[in-house]
């Protein structure tokens, strides 16, 4: 049997699961800013109900962003700590990707409030059981995202609920249903990692490394104007 672990706390939620070939044990709560007092509590709760330990699982999988800052590090510190006390490989996901997962849909346009009236910005399509990246993901204003072939599409996540006009006039008779409450969730970074683990593209918990869309993330408003 294999078993992933899998961390997401790149937005005001945070979520932890644990997938055992296919099935999935997940918690989710909405915590703010306090992704760091709650997780390992609920780290822990998940493997306990299942009656399993840390050096039970296959791999480690995490949200690498882009998102909160904080949030994207706090995933990443955590499952490096956690990976290398239990010598095992770790996998970071992309949240938009989780996104797109996490709909059920097979076409979906991601966006993620990015703050600064900017949103992170993917397009995913699903063939085959296998999500193919249309646009990469990026960090944009809105009206400025990048264009969208085709129809049917299902648009996900909080970029919709700021931006929901600019988007919406962005790409006016191609959206089919926007779902502006759907956030990145560990089930879903579980289910996106699995098959890298059991292909052995886990990495060595060293090369855990968050995916930062935007530069000079820690000035200040002012002083990222002025470079």
């Amino acid at each position: 049997m294999m078993r992933i672990l899998a961390l997401e706390t790149s937005t005001e939620y945070c979520s932890v699961a644990l997938w055992q070939d296919g099935v999935v044990s997940e918690r989710v709560e909405l915590v703010g800013q306090k992704h760091s007092e709650l997780l390992m509590a609920m780290l822990d709760s998940v493997l306990q109900e299942s009656g399993i330990g840390i050096r039970d699982v296959d791999g480690i999988a995490y949200g690498a962003g882009p998102g909160s800052f904080t949030g994207v590090r706090i995933a990443c510190g955590v499952a490096q700590g956690l990976a290398l006390g239990a010598d095992k490989p770790v996998i970071g996901i992309c949240t938009l990707q989780a996104l797109a997962q996490g709909t059920g849909r097979n076409r979906v346009i991601a966006a993620l409030d990015a703050r600064m009236a900017e949103v992170y910005f993917a397009v995913y399509e699903k063939r085959a059981d296998a999500w193919h990246t249309l646009s990469a993901p990026s960090l944009c204003l809105p009206q400025d995202t990048p264009a969208v072939e085709g129809e049917d599409w299902f648009a996900a996540g909080s970029g919709f609920g700021v931006h929901g006009d600019l988007l919406g006039a962005r790409y006016r008779g191609q959206i089919i249903e926007v779902d502006a409450q759907c956030v990145p969730q560990a089930g879903a970074i579980a289910e996106l990692a699995a098959p890298g683990f059991a292909g052995g593209q886990g990495l060595d918990a060293a090369q855990a490394m968050p995916l930062y869309l935007r530069d000079k993330v820690a000035l200040k408003t002012s002083e990222r104007n002025l470079t």
